[in-house]
Protein backbone atom coordinates (compact mmCIF):
# COMPACT_ATOMS: atom_id res chain seq x y z
CA UNK A 1 0.00 0.00 0.00
CA UNK A 2 1.40 3.15 -1.24
CA UNK A 3 1.90 6.10 1.62
CA UNK A 4 -0.78 8.25 0.29
CA UNK A 5 -3.57 5.63 0.62
CA UNK A 6 -2.51 4.63 3.93
CA UNK A 7 -4.05 8.34 5.11
CA UNK A 8 -7.53 6.12 4.92
CA UNK A 9 -6.44 2.94 6.24
CA UNK A 10 -4.75 4.86 9.48
CA UNK A 11 -8.57 6.18 10.00
CA UNK A 12 -10.85 4.28 12.34
CA UNK A 13 -13.85 2.94 11.48
CA UNK A 14 -16.07 5.29 11.39
CA UNK A 15 -14.16 8.04 13.57
CA UNK A 16 -14.27 11.14 11.01
CA UNK A 17 -18.00 11.00 10.39
CA UNK A 18 -18.58 10.49 14.08
CA UNK A 19 -16.40 13.50 14.80
CA UNK A 20 -18.22 15.49 11.83
CA UNK A 21 -21.54 15.28 12.88
CA UNK A 22 -20.02 15.88 16.81
CA UNK A 23 -18.36 19.32 15.38
CA UNK A 24 -21.61 20.06 13.38
CA UNK A 25 -24.00 19.99 16.88
CA UNK A 26 -21.52 21.96 18.51
CA UNK A 27 -21.62 24.71 16.03
CA UNK A 28 -25.70 24.76 16.28
CA UNK A 29 -25.56 25.33 19.79
CA UNK A 30 -25.21 28.82 18.41
CA UNK A 31 -28.14 30.13 17.18
CA UNK A 32 -30.90 33.28 16.75
CA UNK A 33 -33.84 31.14 17.23
CA UNK A 34 -34.35 28.52 19.43
CA UNK A 35 -37.00 26.24 17.60
CA UNK A 36 -33.94 25.51 14.33
CA UNK A 37 -30.71 26.76 13.52
CA UNK A 38 -30.52 30.22 12.79
CA UNK A 39 -27.32 31.97 11.75
CA UNK A 40 -27.68 35.32 9.48
CA UNK A 41 -24.48 37.22 8.50
CA UNK A 42 -22.51 39.25 10.60
CA UNK A 43 -24.78 38.76 13.74
CA UNK A 44 -23.20 38.12 17.54
CA UNK A 45 -24.24 34.44 16.84
CA UNK A 46 -22.38 34.50 13.61
CA UNK A 47 -19.35 36.23 15.00
CA UNK A 48 -19.43 33.00 17.27
CA UNK A 49 -19.38 30.42 14.99
CA UNK A 50 -16.52 32.18 12.82
CA UNK A 51 -14.20 32.53 16.06
CA UNK A 52 -14.94 28.66 16.85
CA UNK A 53 -14.06 27.78 13.33
CA UNK A 54 -10.79 29.75 13.91
CA UNK A 55 -10.01 27.99 16.95
CA UNK A 56 -10.32 24.13 15.71
CA UNK A 57 -8.80 25.09 12.57
CA UNK A 58 -5.82 26.54 14.49
CA UNK A 59 -5.94 23.48 16.94
CA UNK A 60 -5.67 21.84 13.55
CA UNK A 61 -2.63 23.71 13.01
CA UNK A 62 -3.61 25.53 10.31
CA UNK A 63 -2.58 28.99 9.39
CA UNK A 64 -5.90 30.92 9.73
CA UNK A 65 -7.56 34.16 9.88
CA UNK A 66 -10.75 35.97 8.91
CA UNK A 67 -11.27 38.12 6.33
CA UNK A 68 -13.01 41.22 5.83
CA UNK A 69 -16.12 40.01 4.33
CA UNK A 70 -16.16 37.18 7.38
CA UNK A 71 -14.90 34.44 5.61
CA UNK A 72 -12.75 32.27 7.98
CA UNK A 73 -9.92 30.85 6.33
CA UNK A 74 -7.05 27.85 7.17
CA UNK A 75 -4.12 27.13 5.22
CA UNK A 76 -2.53 23.33 4.80
CA UNK A 77 0.70 24.86 3.78
CA UNK A 78 2.85 23.89 1.05
CA UNK A 79 6.75 23.27 1.02
CA UNK A 80 6.99 25.74 -1.25
CA UNK A 81 5.33 28.93 -0.21
CA UNK A 82 4.92 30.29 -3.40
CA UNK A 83 2.49 26.94 -4.34
CA UNK A 84 -0.80 27.35 -5.62
CA UNK A 85 -3.55 26.56 -3.81
CA UNK A 86 -6.57 24.03 -3.73
CA UNK A 87 -9.36 25.51 -2.68
CA UNK A 88 -12.21 23.31 -0.18
CA UNK A 89 -15.04 25.16 0.83
CA UNK A 90 -18.69 25.65 1.89
CA UNK A 91 -20.52 28.35 3.49
CA UNK A 92 -21.37 28.29 7.26
CA UNK A 93 -24.33 30.92 7.67
CA UNK A 94 -27.71 29.59 7.43
CA UNK A 95 -31.27 30.16 6.30
CA UNK A 96 -34.03 31.03 9.20
CA UNK A 97 -34.61 27.69 11.05
CA UNK A 98 -32.26 25.54 9.12
CA UNK A 99 -30.82 22.36 9.89
CA UNK A 100 -27.40 21.42 11.40
CA UNK A 101 -25.86 20.47 7.89
CA UNK A 102 -26.55 22.73 4.77
CA UNK A 103 -23.31 24.36 4.08
CA UNK A 104 -21.65 23.25 7.46
CA UNK A 105 -20.83 20.02 6.82
CA UNK A 106 -18.37 20.65 3.62
CA UNK A 107 -16.14 22.70 6.03
CA UNK A 108 -16.15 19.98 8.81
CA UNK A 109 -15.75 17.30 6.47
CA UNK A 110 -12.24 19.02 5.30
CA UNK A 111 -11.29 20.10 8.70
CA UNK A 112 -11.33 16.02 9.82
CA UNK A 113 -9.77 15.32 6.48
CA UNK A 114 -6.76 17.84 7.20
CA UNK A 115 -6.79 16.90 10.48
CA UNK A 116 -6.20 13.26 9.50
CA UNK A 117 -3.84 14.42 6.93
CA UNK A 118 -1.32 16.33 9.35
CA UNK A 119 -1.73 13.32 11.79
CA UNK A 120 0.25 11.64 8.97
CA UNK A 121 2.73 14.42 8.35
CA UNK A 122 2.16 14.88 4.19
CA UNK A 123 3.49 17.80 2.36
CA UNK A 124 1.71 18.95 -0.75
CA UNK A 125 3.22 20.73 -4.05
CA UNK A 126 -0.21 23.06 -3.25
CA UNK A 127 -1.40 24.40 -0.40
CA UNK A 128 -4.87 23.27 0.79
CA UNK A 129 -6.97 26.04 1.83
CA UNK A 130 -10.22 25.57 3.60
CA UNK A 131 -12.75 28.36 3.46
CA UNK A 132 -15.82 28.92 5.30
CA UNK A 133 -17.57 31.30 3.01
CA UNK A 134 -19.40 33.91 5.40
CA UNK A 135 -22.57 34.12 3.77
CA UNK A 136 -23.96 32.06 0.59
CA UNK A 137 -28.22 31.87 1.77
CA UNK A 138 -28.42 36.07 1.18
CA UNK A 139 -31.13 36.22 4.22
CA UNK A 140 -30.24 39.65 5.44
CA UNK A 141 -29.12 41.50 2.81
CA UNK A 142 -30.57 39.62 -0.49
CA UNK A 143 -27.40 39.13 -2.02
CA UNK A 144 -26.03 35.47 -1.58
CA UNK A 145 -22.56 34.42 -2.58
CA UNK A 146 -21.55 37.51 -0.21
CA UNK A 147 -17.91 35.55 1.11
CA UNK A 148 -17.10 33.51 -1.99
CA UNK A 149 -17.47 36.15 -4.65
CA UNK A 150 -15.35 38.34 -2.35
CA UNK A 151 -12.28 35.88 -2.90
CA UNK A 152 -13.31 34.86 -6.78
CA UNK A 153 -13.35 38.36 -7.30
CA UNK A 154 -16.30 39.11 -8.33
CA UNK A 155 -18.11 40.81 -5.56
CA UNK A 156 -20.65 43.49 -6.92
CA UNK A 157 -19.78 46.95 -4.79
CA UNK A 158 -23.44 47.90 -4.98
CA UNK A 159 -23.98 44.98 -3.02
CA UNK A 160 -22.64 47.93 0.16
CA UNK A 161 -25.29 49.79 -0.55
CA UNK A 162 -27.57 47.41 0.05
CA UNK A 163 -29.96 47.20 3.59
CA UNK A 164 -31.22 44.99 6.20
CA UNK A 165 -34.47 45.11 7.72
CA UNK A 166 -32.76 47.98 10.28
CA UNK A 167 -31.68 49.95 7.79
CA UNK A 168 -28.11 49.17 7.89
CA UNK A 169 -26.38 49.05 5.16
CA UNK A 170 -23.69 45.87 4.20
CA UNK A 171 -20.60 49.08 3.75
CA UNK A 172 -21.46 50.28 7.38
CA UNK A 173 -22.33 46.62 8.91
CA UNK A 174 -18.47 45.64 7.08
CA UNK A 175 -16.97 48.85 9.02
CA UNK A 176 -18.77 48.45 12.46
CA UNK A 177 -17.49 44.66 12.45
CA UNK A 178 -13.60 46.45 12.44
CA UNK A 179 -12.75 45.91 8.36
CA UNK A 180 -12.99 48.85 5.47
CA UNK A 181 -15.49 48.04 2.81
CA UNK A 182 -13.14 49.93 0.34
CA UNK A 183 -10.50 47.21 0.86
CA UNK A 184 -12.31 44.32 -0.30
CA UNK A 185 -10.65 43.97 -3.86
CA UNK A 186 -7.90 43.33 -2.25
CA UNK A 187 -9.09 39.88 -1.05
CA UNK A 188 -9.52 38.34 -4.17
CA UNK A 189 -7.17 35.84 -5.83
CA UNK A 190 -5.46 36.10 -8.78
CA UNK A 191 -7.29 32.54 -10.61
CA UNK A 192 -3.29 32.26 -11.70
CA UNK A 193 -2.88 31.28 -7.88
CA UNK A 194 -5.53 28.76 -7.97
CA UNK A 195 -5.10 25.13 -8.15
CA UNK A 196 -8.99 24.06 -7.94
CA UNK A 197 -12.03 24.05 -6.43
CA UNK A 198 -13.70 21.52 -4.03
CA UNK A 199 -16.83 21.58 -2.33
CA UNK A 200 -18.56 18.92 -0.76
CA UNK A 201 -22.40 19.62 0.17
CA UNK A 202 -25.85 17.49 1.32
CA UNK A 203 -27.80 16.85 -1.66
CA UNK A 204 -30.70 18.27 -0.35
CA UNK A 205 -32.92 16.18 -2.23
CA UNK A 206 -33.69 12.25 -2.45
CA UNK A 207 -31.89 11.17 -5.08
CA UNK A 208 -29.02 9.38 -3.51
CA UNK A 209 -31.19 8.39 -0.78
CA UNK A 210 -33.83 6.63 -3.25
CA UNK A 211 -30.74 4.97 -5.04
CA UNK A 212 -29.13 4.17 -1.74
CA UNK A 213 -26.17 5.63 -2.45
CA UNK A 214 -23.90 7.61 0.30
CA UNK A 215 -22.25 10.29 -2.12
CA UNK A 216 -22.89 11.39 -5.83
CA UNK A 217 -20.94 13.15 -8.25
CA UNK A 218 -22.42 16.88 -9.35
CA UNK A 219 -21.95 17.38 -13.20
CA UNK A 220 -22.96 21.06 -12.77
CA UNK A 221 -24.87 23.54 -11.12
CA UNK A 222 -28.63 24.48 -12.40
CA UNK A 223 -29.12 27.99 -14.27
CA UNK A 224 -32.56 29.91 -12.58
CA UNK A 225 -34.73 32.34 -13.92
CA UNK A 226 -37.19 33.54 -11.56
CA UNK A 227 -40.39 36.17 -12.15
CA UNK A 228 -43.01 37.76 -10.40
CA UNK A 229 -46.15 37.82 -11.92
CA UNK A 230 -49.18 39.97 -11.97
CA UNK A 231 -52.13 38.83 -13.35
CA UNK A 232 -55.19 41.55 -13.50
CA UNK A 233 -58.98 40.81 -14.12
CA UNK A 234 -61.80 42.56 -12.76
CA UNK A 235 -63.10 42.35 -9.32
CA UNK A 236 -66.63 41.62 -8.63
CA UNK A 237 -69.26 40.19 -6.45
CA UNK A 238 -69.11 36.37 -5.40
CA UNK A 239 -72.77 35.90 -6.46
CA UNK A 240 -73.91 38.12 -9.14
CA UNK A 241 -71.54 38.10 -12.08
CA UNK A 242 -72.21 34.94 -14.35
CA UNK A 243 -69.16 32.27 -14.33
CA UNK A 244 -68.88 32.84 -18.50
CA UNK A 245 -68.77 37.38 -17.78
CA UNK A 246 -66.30 36.83 -15.29
CA UNK A 247 -62.32 38.13 -15.59
CA UNK A 248 -61.44 36.01 -12.73
CA UNK A 249 -57.33 36.99 -12.08
CA UNK A 250 -57.22 33.93 -9.59
CA UNK A 251 -58.85 31.35 -11.93
CA UNK A 252 -56.68 32.52 -14.64
CA UNK A 253 -52.89 32.38 -12.60
CA UNK A 254 -54.56 28.64 -11.51
CA UNK A 255 -54.42 27.92 -14.92
CA UNK A 256 -50.84 29.41 -15.64
CA UNK A 257 -49.41 27.46 -12.32
CA UNK A 258 -50.70 23.79 -13.49
CA UNK A 259 -49.05 24.79 -17.03
CA UNK A 260 -46.02 25.21 -15.56
CA UNK A 261 -46.36 22.45 -14.00
CA UNK A 262 -47.09 20.72 -17.00
CA UNK A 263 -44.27 21.93 -19.50
CA UNK A 264 -41.31 21.47 -16.76
CA UNK A 265 -41.71 17.79 -16.33
CA UNK A 266 -41.24 17.76 -20.11
CA UNK A 267 -37.32 17.61 -19.77
CA UNK A 268 -34.22 15.98 -18.03
CA UNK A 269 -33.21 18.25 -14.88
CA UNK A 270 -36.06 20.94 -15.63
CA UNK A 271 -38.09 22.14 -12.76
CA UNK A 272 -40.25 24.68 -12.31
CA UNK A 273 -42.01 26.13 -9.05
CA UNK A 274 -44.83 28.38 -7.97
CA UNK A 275 -44.23 28.57 -3.91
CA UNK A 276 -46.13 31.63 -3.36
CA UNK A 277 -49.45 32.55 -4.00
CA UNK A 278 -51.51 35.86 -3.43
CA UNK A 279 -54.30 37.78 -3.90
CA UNK A 280 -53.94 41.48 -2.90
CA UNK A 281 -57.51 42.70 -1.29
CA UNK A 282 -58.78 39.22 -1.52
CA UNK A 283 -62.20 38.73 0.50
CA UNK A 284 -64.23 35.19 0.03
CA UNK A 285 -67.49 36.90 -1.52
CA UNK A 286 -65.18 38.64 -4.27
CA UNK A 287 -64.10 37.44 -7.54
CA UNK A 288 -60.29 38.26 -7.62
CA UNK A 289 -59.54 41.34 -9.76
CA UNK A 290 -55.72 40.93 -9.18
CA UNK A 291 -53.47 37.52 -8.25
CA UNK A 292 -49.75 37.72 -8.22
CA UNK A 293 -47.46 34.61 -7.78
CA UNK A 294 -43.94 33.90 -7.76
CA UNK A 295 -42.12 31.64 -10.67
CA UNK A 296 -38.53 30.08 -10.35
CA UNK A 297 -37.61 27.68 -13.50
CA UNK A 298 -34.45 25.87 -13.28
CA UNK A 299 -32.38 23.33 -15.90
CA UNK A 300 -28.82 22.01 -15.83
CA UNK A 301 -28.48 23.80 -18.79
CA UNK A 302 -29.63 27.24 -19.79
CA UNK A 303 -31.21 26.52 -23.05
CA UNK A 304 -33.78 23.97 -21.54
CA UNK A 305 -34.23 26.86 -19.10
CA UNK A 306 -34.73 29.44 -21.88
CA UNK A 307 -37.36 26.95 -24.04
CA UNK A 308 -39.32 26.83 -21.01
CA UNK A 309 -39.84 30.63 -20.46
CA UNK A 310 -40.23 30.66 -23.89
CA UNK A 311 -43.08 28.21 -23.47
CA UNK A 312 -44.44 29.00 -19.99
CA UNK A 313 -44.92 32.95 -21.15
CA UNK A 314 -46.46 32.33 -24.38
CA UNK A 315 -49.05 30.16 -23.13
CA UNK A 316 -49.60 32.42 -19.85
CA UNK A 317 -50.41 35.06 -23.04
CA UNK A 318 -52.85 32.78 -24.62
CA UNK A 319 -55.08 32.55 -21.63
CA UNK A 320 -54.51 35.97 -20.16
CA UNK A 321 -56.43 36.83 -23.73
CA UNK A 322 -58.53 33.89 -23.64
CA UNK A 323 -59.34 35.00 -20.17
CA UNK A 324 -59.54 38.42 -20.71
CA UNK A 325 -56.81 39.80 -17.89
CA UNK A 326 -53.90 40.70 -18.29
CA UNK A 327 -50.50 39.26 -17.44
CA UNK A 328 -47.06 40.82 -16.83
CA UNK A 329 -43.38 39.03 -16.39
CA UNK A 330 -40.90 40.31 -14.23
CA UNK A 331 -37.38 39.01 -13.92
CA UNK A 332 -35.95 39.84 -10.27
CA UNK A 333 -33.12 37.33 -11.22
CA UNK A 334 -31.14 35.27 -13.22
CA UNK A 335 -28.39 32.98 -12.70
CA UNK A 336 -26.73 30.95 -15.32
CA UNK A 337 -25.98 27.16 -15.58
CA UNK A 338 -22.50 26.32 -14.40
CA UNK A 339 -20.87 22.78 -15.53
CA UNK A 340 -18.01 21.27 -13.47
CA UNK A 341 -15.01 21.02 -14.62
CA UNK A 342 -14.61 17.18 -16.63
CA UNK A 343 -11.18 16.94 -14.74
CA UNK A 344 -12.51 17.55 -11.39
CA UNK A 345 -15.43 15.17 -11.69
CA UNK A 346 -12.65 12.80 -13.14
CA UNK A 347 -11.09 12.97 -10.17
CA UNK A 348 -13.66 12.90 -7.91
CA UNK A 349 -14.37 9.77 -9.65
CA UNK A 350 -11.14 7.61 -9.38
CA UNK A 351 -11.58 8.52 -5.09
CA UNK A 352 -15.27 7.54 -5.25
CA UNK A 353 -14.68 4.05 -7.00
CA UNK A 354 -11.26 3.46 -4.56
CA UNK A 355 -14.08 3.65 -1.82
CA UNK A 356 -15.57 0.88 -3.07
CA UNK A 357 -18.52 2.75 -4.61
CA UNK A 358 -19.91 3.31 -8.21
CA UNK A 359 -20.07 6.85 -9.66
CA UNK A 360 -23.17 8.29 -9.42
CA UNK A 361 -23.79 11.47 -11.44
CA UNK A 362 -25.94 13.61 -10.86
CA UNK A 363 -26.85 17.55 -11.38
CA UNK A 364 -27.15 20.33 -8.66
CA UNK A 365 -30.58 22.17 -9.16
CA UNK A 366 -29.51 24.48 -5.91
CA UNK A 367 -26.90 27.19 -5.90
CA UNK A 368 -23.86 26.82 -4.33
CA UNK A 369 -20.25 29.08 -3.43
CA UNK A 370 -18.86 26.61 -5.91
CA UNK A 371 -20.89 28.27 -9.01
CA UNK A 372 -18.93 31.46 -8.77
CA UNK A 373 -15.90 29.50 -9.10
CA UNK A 374 -16.92 27.79 -11.96
CA UNK A 375 -15.79 30.73 -14.43
CA UNK A 376 -12.60 31.07 -12.52
CA UNK A 377 -11.07 27.44 -11.86
CA UNK A 378 -11.56 23.52 -11.98
CA UNK A 379 -14.35 23.30 -9.52
CA UNK A 380 -16.03 20.61 -8.49
CA UNK A 381 -18.56 18.98 -5.92
CA UNK A 382 -19.38 15.96 -4.09
CA UNK A 383 -23.02 15.49 -2.96
CA UNK A 384 -23.36 13.60 0.11
CA UNK A 385 -26.70 11.55 0.97
CA UNK A 386 -29.46 13.46 2.72
CA UNK A 387 -31.87 11.46 5.13
CA UNK A 388 -35.07 11.85 6.00
CA UNK A 389 -36.60 11.75 2.53
CA UNK A 390 -34.26 14.53 1.35
CA UNK A 391 -35.48 17.27 3.61
CA UNK A 392 -33.41 20.39 3.52
CA UNK A 393 -33.45 24.24 4.39
CA UNK A 394 -35.25 22.63 7.78
CA UNK A 395 -33.91 21.34 11.32
CA UNK A 396 -35.53 17.72 10.08
CA UNK A 397 -32.06 17.82 7.91
CA UNK A 398 -30.25 15.11 8.59
CA UNK A 399 -26.88 13.24 7.61
CA UNK A 400 -25.69 10.01 9.05
CA UNK A 401 -22.03 9.62 10.75
CA UNK A 402 -21.45 6.81 8.51
CA UNK A 403 -21.89 9.17 5.41
CA UNK A 404 -20.06 11.93 7.06
CA UNK A 405 -16.90 9.31 7.24
CA UNK A 406 -17.66 8.05 3.44
CA UNK A 407 -17.08 11.83 2.45
CA UNK A 408 -14.47 12.33 4.58
CA UNK A 409 -12.43 9.33 3.04
CA UNK A 410 -13.22 9.99 -0.41
CA UNK A 411 -11.82 13.57 -0.14
CA UNK A 412 -8.93 12.88 1.28
CA UNK A 413 -7.87 10.74 -1.06
CA UNK A 414 -8.99 13.37 -3.42
CA UNK A 415 -6.76 15.94 -1.77
CA UNK A 416 -3.71 13.36 -1.54
CA UNK A 417 -4.27 12.54 -5.16
CA UNK A 418 -5.12 15.86 -6.61
CA UNK A 419 -3.45 16.73 -9.89
CA UNK A 420 -3.57 19.82 -11.97
CA UNK A 421 -5.33 18.73 -15.18
CA UNK A 422 -2.33 18.14 -17.41
CA UNK A 423 -1.32 14.81 -15.14
CA UNK A 424 -4.35 13.46 -14.03
CA UNK A 425 -4.83 10.20 -14.02
CA UNK A 426 -6.69 7.91 -11.61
Amino acid sequence: MSEKASVQAAATEGALGKRIIALATKLAEWSETPDGLTCTYLTPTHHAVAAELQTWMRNASLATHIDGVGNVIGRYTAADPAAKALIVASHYDTVRHAGNYDGRLGILTCLVALEEIGKNGLKFPFHVDLIAFSEEEGVRFSAPYIGSSAIAGRFDRRFLQLRDSNGQTLGDLIFKTGFDPETLASLARNPNDIAGYLEVHIEQGPVLLRENLPVGIVTGIAGAVRYEVSVTGAAGHAGTVPMGLRCDAGAAAAEMILFVEQRCAQAPTLVGTVGRITVPGGAINVIPGRCEFSLDIRAGDDATVGAAVTDVRAECDRIARRRNVAVIFTEVQRHQAVPCSAHMQAQLACAVTRAGITPRYLPSGAGHDAAVFGRVTDMGMLFVRCGNGGISHSPLETVTAQDADIAARILIDAIVNFAPARRASC
